[in-house]
């Protein structure tokens, strides 16, 4: 059991640090993945990044529905632990990871029949759209990998335990980095498959990090007791599990969608508002990533305080949390500001394109600490095992941005600027709203 972290002991700091560290790095990881293709695929041009970009709306659509199964075994086997029952901790890990194999199977057999219809969304020129779809489609086996990969992040996270996934992560990373440029540009006899090359990296890469997760869940004993690959379904179990992430998942989904139906208003002014919008939304992930890591670290640290019933712990942990990501985001939001052409410059080379995406950085600059704030309170949150009140925010207030960006780029003097602008006016809106909910739900608890 020395893999398993007692947060409900100790100094607060000292648990929010030893959980938040390795899973702001993982975070980073993460999203390197995606800046790794978008690195190596903007030497090719926007219209190549426009094509991995519109394909990409949907691998976060994935990400997301994973997030019914990730998030929920992270809170049950906190509070799994945090009562000291270890032997329903393993269960729900059993449970989620079946629950995982199934959302997969079904979402890679839609993505394979439907990714024609779905990149002609976008409206893209013929040759753009057909790497879009080819790259879309390489990504299917990599799908089952994606989703277990993620709830096995969610079994350690759940024991307070995030350093084991960021070394895991960390090495599907390095493979990911030299696998990209081989299979992009080719090399001694392995043919140059252009964007779709990245998304065969990646696939790679992810399987590397299944494997190891595999062996040391299923192979060797787990911390949590012998788990088992193939297990009978509890429905009881599954339930918990889909109650608890479900309303993440579906925030996140929703999510996805309002982004695409950005992509393809930002898509009337040609493949740069694609491509803008594509670098621009992983460039943020700068703040949203470390956020999520923070997020992710309270929600195991309030967990395991919520089965151990000290609330009081639980009130000292929001608000350490709170004023470490409002720091970092603080440093994010300066680099926007006066960084923006350097940032863009570093993915791609038309004067046209890095001048839009200084503008997205400049106007983006100005919600990165509401966003960060939004996120740790949606973790608090989860802790309690209450998912559905951010939920209920991002939802609404994400779901805003359509109607505000279709109004605001009619404006004579903002034209495509105003998509950005709907989301940093509705990023300002969920930090302020889920904050407020948040601190007269604790009070209530708390006393």
């Amino acid at each position: 059991m020395s893999e398993i972290n007692d947060l409900t002991r100790g100094s607060v700091g000292r648990g929010v640090w030893s959980m938040a560290i390795p899973l702001i790095t993982a975070s980073f990881i993460q999203m390197a993945y995606s800046l790794t293709d978008m690195f190596w695929v903007g030497r090719l041009g926007s219209e190549s990044v426009a094509a991995v970009g519109a394909a990409a709306f949907f691998l976060w659509l994935c990400n997301a529905l994973s997030m019914v199964c990730k998030v929920g075994v992270e809170v049950a086997v906190a509070q799994s632990l945090g009562a000291r029952q270890p032997a329903r901790a393993r269960v729900y890990a059993n449970q989620a990871s079946l629950l995982a194999g199934v959302i997969a199977c079904a979402y890679a057999v839609f993505i394979w029949l439907m990714a024609p219809r779905l990149i002609a969304l976008f409206h893209l020129a013929p040759a753009i759209a057909g790497d879009s779809v080819a790259y879309l489609r390489m990504t299917v086996p990599g799908l089952f990998f994606l989703f277990n990969n993620n709830v096995f992040s969610g079994i350690y996270n759940g024991q307070g335990n995030s350093k084991t996934p960021f070394k895991i992560l960390s090495v599907g990373f390095v493979c990911n980095i030299v696998f990209d440029p081989l299979f992009i540009y080719g090399w001694k006899g392995i043919p140059a498959l252009g964007t779709t090359g990245a998304a065969v990296a990646t696939v790679l890469s992810q399987g590397v990090v299944f494997s190891i997760f595999a062996y040391k869940l299923y192979v060797r004993r787990s911390t949590l007791g012998k788990l088992r690959l193939v297990c009978r379904w509890r429905a009881r179990f599954v339930r918990r599990v889909t109650s608890l992430g479900f309303p993440v998942s579906l925030q996140n989904g929703l999510f996805a969608i309002f982004s695409l139906s950005l992509a393809t208003l930002a898509a009337r002014w040609g493949h740069i508002g694609v491509a803008v919008q594509s670098i621009g939304a992983q460039v943020e992930g700068l703040t949203w990533m470390t956020a999520a890591g923070f997020s992710t670290a309270l929600a195991a640290f309030v967990g395991q305080n919520f089965g151990a019933r000290d609330f009081q712990r639980i009130r000292q942990g929001y608000r350490y949390t709170l004023k470490l990501s409002g720091s970092v985001s603080l440093v994010v939001t300066f680099a926007f500001l006066f960084l923006g052409r350097q940032i863009f410059g570093l993915f791609v080379q038309e004067a046209e394109t890095v001048s839009v995406g200084n503008d997205y950085l400049k106007i983006l600059a100005l919600s990165q600490v509401f966003s960060a704030f939004e996120s740790v309170t949606a973790g608090a949150f989860s802790g309690w095992g209450k998912t559905i009140p951010p939920s209920v925010t991002g939802i609404f207030l994400t779901g805003l941005r359509i109607p505000l960006a279709y109004y605001l780029v009619t404006l004579p003097l903002l034209g495509l600027n105003g998509v950005w602008w709907s989301i940093t006016l509705s990023s300002i809106l969920k930090g302020c709203v889920l904050m407020t909910w948040y601190h007269r739900f604790q009070r209530r608890q708390c006393g």
